[in-house]
């Protein structure tokens, strides 16, 4: 019987553009690496594609349904609470051995979901995480604002949360399943800095971390509003504290 290797979560909301499309990209690399009888390194590996919706308010469900294929399935929640309900729906479902969340616009490309699998299930570590800040082009299309605000918002979490990895926004983090369904089952946060509570219980539970550089290279514009999410984002950090007590 085949055996989930890797569990991709994408947390969508109103994506009913773009999420078909993704599916496509996705099933072909999985496959490819998953083949399941064709896989020449261990015919009994598989995978699965986990589209969690936000509460779209569009035809997103609806498209990831009718895509059909056996790999992908659909969870969700309505009414939509936030980016970080998504990933904690996505991650509590997962039943591969191995979790990878990434963005529907797959901002990192494929190619990146099958080093950081494999990084992750080479080592003793836990846990494999992006770091734009480990990449020389890590930043590479951003405008001089969201290059600011990212900079700003790391001292911050550092500051006030004890923050100790490179990257907390970093949009790929890819866990041990065991792991992801423990923290994850821990998290409170909705919205953008769910990130941060997620790695600061992974941090805590003195679980092994790898953090591997990564650059955006696929850009679409970006869903922050700067100035209003970076105020929600330091709100939620005092949130983090005040429920964990970091």
């Amino acid at each position: 019987m085949d055996r989930i290797a890797l569990s991709v979560i994408i947390p969508v909301y109103n994506e009913e553009k773009i999420v078909a499309d993704t599916a496509k990209t996705l099933v072909e690399y999985l496959d490819g690496k998953f083949p399941g009888g064709n896989n020449v390194v261990d015919a009994s590996k598989t995978y699965e594609i986990i589209f969690s919706d936000d509460g779209s308010t569009d035809a997103t469900a609806e498209c990831v349904k009718s895509f059909n294929h056996p790999c992908v399935r659909l969870v969700g929640h309505m009414p939509n609470k936030g980016k970080g309900a998504a990933v904690r729906d996505g991650m509590l479902s997962a039943r591969g051995e191995v979790a990878l969340f990434t963005d529907c616009d797959l901002a990192y490309g494929t190619e990146v979901i099958g080093a950081f699998y494999d990084a992750l299930t080479a080592s003793n570590s836990d846990a494999a995480i992006g770091s734009r800040r480990l990449h020389k082009d890590g930043y590479a299309g951003y405008t001089l604002l969201r290059k600011l605000a990212s900079k700003v918002y790391y001292k911050v979490v550092a500051l006030l949360a004890g923050f100790k990895y490179s990257d907390s926004q970093c949009g790929i983090k890819c866990f041990k399943t065991e792991l992801a369904k423990r923290v994850f089952s821990q998290c409170k946060i909705d919205g953008f800095a769910f990130d941060l509570e997620a790695m600061l219980l992974v941090s805590r539970s003195g679980a092994n971390v790898l953090e591997l550089p990564v650059k955006i290279i696929n850009h679409r514009e970006s869903k922050v509003r700067i100035v209003r999410d970076t105020f929600r984002m330091l709100r939620d950090v005092l949130r983090i504290r005040r429920l964990h007590h970091t």
